[in-house]
């Protein structure tokens, strides 16, 4: 059994649909086209519920075999509800009402024999009844166009079910005896049948919220057979089953959107404030001094000057100028950073207002304008300190001689050569030495002199090093030093002991001059760093000789010279070993005689002298002062290290000396 839908006014209706379709889609696209806001037109109108009374036409083809049954075209009324998850899917639930009156086009056969009013053999006029078709389904509906559009076109396919039912009349009709008899239709009875739907069509928004729609799509399901018989039994009506219907329909229905639409594009910002050029830092060059100002300026365009404040830093400190210019005092050397910052007071923009075509929905309220930011520039300076400098200091000679020592030199000449700086002025100088005195010790060149060093006295050589050191200031209180070194040497001398003093015209050692010679003398003889000089005089009003000395039986001796008498009874003090003498070796003492001279300096003890008796505690007299023996100690050995008093230095008469004995 084959089924064939009408085409010809089927052909018209999907024609003209396209027609509608194309020319929505071409329109949308151009409005689509002047929207800056929005490319797509995506979510431009509200469309995330549909819901869609809808009215139009419903055909349905023939059946051709059988008794060519046909479902009468008729109007059609039902609602859609759709819901759009998704930019270009929705889903759609649907449910219609639709007058489709069933017709037999071929006659189910001769009227019976014994039927009144009928011509037995006559065929039967061909059966009819009204039916209305109850239609239901679930569509996913494939946007042409993004959701929210102002034209969409769309496709859809889906499964749908189909109470075909015939009318309470015709049910009541087809029970009657002679319709019975005639077409066997007396069980006449709706049946359900699942099929599909499948279509197209365009929705366009009239407002935001209300539109229009045309929908166009064809129908599936399996062949109605209402109850009836689905093959001939000769006397009886039938349809044929499990074949398939096909139908059309055509609608035309109000849309009313539900959701909302897509806010538009919110005005652009104000454009920010322009920014700050960074100020250029000029000044503080050459040579800076501490006390000197140093004033740095700085460059920069950009705002009026009269918006602009200055907040300078030297250090981290805040500083009181708030101009273009600092001027700055440094008070110490060293480094010193300098940083500004500049900030523009001009008042920002106001903050945006809401259009009036913007909903307060859709209002997003943009930043208020900032103000320009500030800008920062630093720079760095460096205050010199004025230090002097020193690139010599020297001693001509560096080596001198005590004051002792006669041959040498006792002065050093003290140079130098000192530089001030750019910041420090003139330069003052300042010579100090750490031992000894030195002369014009104010200027750049001094005079050191050793004279003035203290040595022990000895027998052993001494030297000393003495630092001189140069103390240069400038003007600005900074000093520089420098030293150099002088050595000074002492060659071992001579020491002198008390003069003994003799009475007149008498050689005898009195006690004191015993105490000179062996309480002191003689103990520094024991160390061995010394030998003995003994050097004898006699005043010009004494005798040149000593008395004479008388033996026993014998002539008296003629006296030694009295200066050499006296030398040896002190010599003999020294080395005569018994009684109150000292022991001596005679070769460590030295000895000479010089008569009346008296260029030498007198050196008296505390004690004087008598013939008699010793005056204990009394000053010697200037009479006596003269009548003496010189004492030294001169290092062992030296042949340089000589008193000025010596004229002929000789060794001890070792025999003359052992002949005295120890003087009492």
């Amino acid at each position: 059994m084959i089924t064939r839908l009408s085409l010809r006014p089927i052909s018209a209706l999907l024609c003209a649909s396209l027609c509608i379709c194309t020319a929505a889609f071409a329109q949308d696209a151009n409005n689509a086209t002047k929207k800056v806001a929005s490319s797509s037109g995506e979510d431009q109108y509200p469309d995330l519920v549909e819901i869609d009374p809808f009215g139009g036409i419903s055909m349905y083809g023939q059946v051709n075999r059988g008794l060519t049954t046909h479902l009468v075209d008729g109007g059609v009324v039902g609602l859609r509800i759709a819901v759009n998850p998704t930019k270009y899917v929705g889903l759609e639930l649907w449910a219609d009402y639709a007058q489709a009156n069933v017709q037999f086009k071929s006659s189910a056969g001769p009227y019976p024999a014994g039927l009144p009013g009928a011509v037995a053999g006559q065929p039967i006029p061909p059966y009819s009844f009204g039916s209305r078709n109850y239609m239901f389904g679930l569509n996913p509906v494939f946007n042409l166009r993004p959701r929210g559009s102002k034209v969409i076109p769309y496709l859809t396919v889906g499964v749908m079910g189909v109470q075909y039912t015939p009318t309470d009349k015709s049910q009541s009709l087809a029970a009657q005896p002679v319709f019975s008899q005639l077409y066997g239709a007396r069980n006449l009875n709706d049946n359900l049948q699942v099929g599909l739907n499948y279509g197209g069509g365009v929705k366009a928004h009239l407002t935001d919220h209300f539109g229009l729609r045309l929908d166009v799509r064809g129908l599936w399901t399996r062949n109605p057979t209402y109850g009836l018989p689905n093959f001939p039994n000769g006397t009886n009506v039938y349809i044929p089953s499990r074949d398939k219907l096909q139908g059309l329909q055509a609608t035309l229905g109000l849309v009313f959107y539900l959701g909302q639409s897509k806010c538009p594009p919110m005005p652009p910002a104000p454009p920010p404030p322009a920014p700050l050029p960074t100020p250029t830092l000029s000044g503080a060059d050459g040579v800076i001094c501490p006390g000197k100002p140093v004033t740095i300026r700085a460059t920069m365009g950009g705002g009026p000057a009269d918006k602009l404040t200055y907040a300078w830093t030297v250090n981290g400190q805040a500083q009181s100028a708030t101009g273009p210019e600092l001027t700055y005092t440094p008070s110490a050397g060293g480094t010193f950073n300098v940083q500004l910052t500049v900030t523009d007071t001009t008042p920002p923009p106001p903050p945006m207002e809401r259009p009036k075509n913007i909903s307060v929905r859709c209002w997003v309220q943009p930043p208020a304008p900032q103000p320009v930011a500030p800008v920062t520039a630093s720079t760095s300076f460096t205050v010199t300190e004025g230090q002097p400098t020193i690139s010599s200091v020297s001693a001509s000679p560096t080596a001198l001689a005590c004051a002792a020592n006669t041959t040498g030199a006792h002065t050093a000449t003290l140079s130098s050569s000192a530089q001030g700086s750019a910041c420090g002025g003139n330069l003052s100088y300042k010579w100090t030495v750490s031992e000894g005195t030195v002369s014009n010790d104010s200027s750049a060149n001094a005079t050191f002199d050793s004279s003035s060093l203290n040595f022990e006295g000895g027998a052993q050589g001494q030297s000393k090093t003495v630092t001189a050191t140069l103390t240069v200031t400038d003007q600005a209180g900074k000093t520089a030093t420098q030293n150099t070194s002088i050595t000074v040497t002492c060659q071992p001398t001579f020491v002198r002991l008390d003069d003994i003093i003799f009475a007149k015209n008498n050689s005898r050692v009195n006690n004191c001059g015993k105490r000179v010679l062996i309480d002191d003398a003689a103990s520094r003889l024991q160390s061995g760093d010394y030998d003995l000089v003994l050097v004898g005089h006699r005043d010009t009003d004494e005798a040149a000789n000593a008395p004479a000395v008388r033996g026993r039986g014998r002539r008296a001796a003629p006296g030694r010279p009295l200066d050499q008498d006296r030398v040896l009874n002190a010599a003999a003090v020294l080395s005569g070993g018994t009684g109150t003498c000292g022991q001596v070796d005679p070769t460590r003492i030295k000895v000479d005689y010089v008569g009346t001279d008296q260029t030498s300096e007198t050196r008296p003890g505390q004690c004087g002298t008598s013939n008699t008796k010793e005056r204990k505690g009394s000053e010697t007299s200037d009479a006596d002062k003269n009548r003496r023996v010189e004492v030294y100690l001169v290092p062992h050995g030296s042949t340089t290290s000589l008193p000025p008093a010596i004229k002929n230095l000789q060794p001890l008469p070792d025999t003359e000396v052992k002949a005295l004995g120890c003087p009492k």
